[in-house]
């Protein structure tokens, strides 16, 4: 149950991942990290939401996710097409955890 104090964080914190995985907005490396720790802390605290993933699904999260990550380790700065890759890999490894 979501308590009157975690609203606004948790409107914050959706409409930030929508900019981010947005096609409008411009990608840069604090969002890419932004991201991953997200989705390292949905994992880590056990989200509910992932008992609704398959195992294949969780497999594939987790391949997007460490693309995602190499990307970022690999590059300073995107492309165009970096950038659209790299935020196809965010929408992935996100899947099903907002």
């Amino acid at each position: 149950m979501t308590t009157e104090s975690n609203l606004p964080d948790t409107h914050l914190t959706n409409a930030r991942i929508d900019r981010i995985l947005s096609n409008d907005h411009p990608l840069c490396r604090e969002d890419v990290v932004w991201m991953l720790e997200f989705i390292k802390k949905k994992v880590a605290d056990g989200d509910p939401a992932l008992r609704d993933l398959s195992q294949p699904r969780l497999l594939k999260n987790f391949h997007y996710f460490a693309e995602a990550s190499m990307l970022l380790i690999r590059s300073k700065h995107y492309s165009d097409q970096e950038a659209t890759r790299l935020r196809n890999c965010l929408i992935e490894a996100s899947y099903g955890l907002k």
